[in-house]
């Protein structure tokens, strides 16, 4: 377990939450998470950028609004800065993530296949037996 990269500067409550106390420490299946919802934030501001691209008008002399087009344009300029934002976040989630993982091992496929496996069998097991007992109150009854 590690604390949580602290948001550098630009980067007003990158981890906000109860993974951004202070002095709490984030392990990494938490740093996926939020890397995740990161990742989900940038798709959605990009799709949002791409939609204000689509409806600005190009300056192709047709005369156009200008009040209507600086504003457009604003609105742009800070999807682009909040997107900025959540990528520099994703890249401290990314470089924490790996630096939790640095010391591990990486696990054999054959070896995980061999758990899920054991873990099938007793799964079963415990259903038969369950149904064994059901089967037994029943015709108790």
């Amino acid at each position: 377990m590690a604390t949580p990269p602290v948001p550098g500067p630009g980067m007003p409550g990158a981890f906000t939450g109860p993974q951004g106390q202070a002095g709490r420490e984030v392990n990494t299946a938490s740093l996926c998470r939020i890397g995740q919802e990161t990742v989900q934030d940038i798709v959605s501001r990009t799709m949002e950028i791409f939609q204000l691209l689509r409806n600005m008008q190009l300056p192709n002399g047709v005369s156009y609004h200008t009040a209507t087009h600086q504003d457009r344009q604003g609105k742009l300029q800070e999807h682009l800065r909040q997107l900025s934002v959540l990528f520099r976040k994703l890249r401290l989630v990314y470089d924490k993530c790996n630096e939790n993982c640095a010391g591990l091992d990486p696990i054999a496929m054959e070896k995980l296949k061999q758990k899920n496996q054991q873990l099938k069998q007793i799964m079963d097991q415990l259903r038969n037996l369950i149904w064994d007992i059901n089967a037994m109150m029943a015709m108790r009854n």
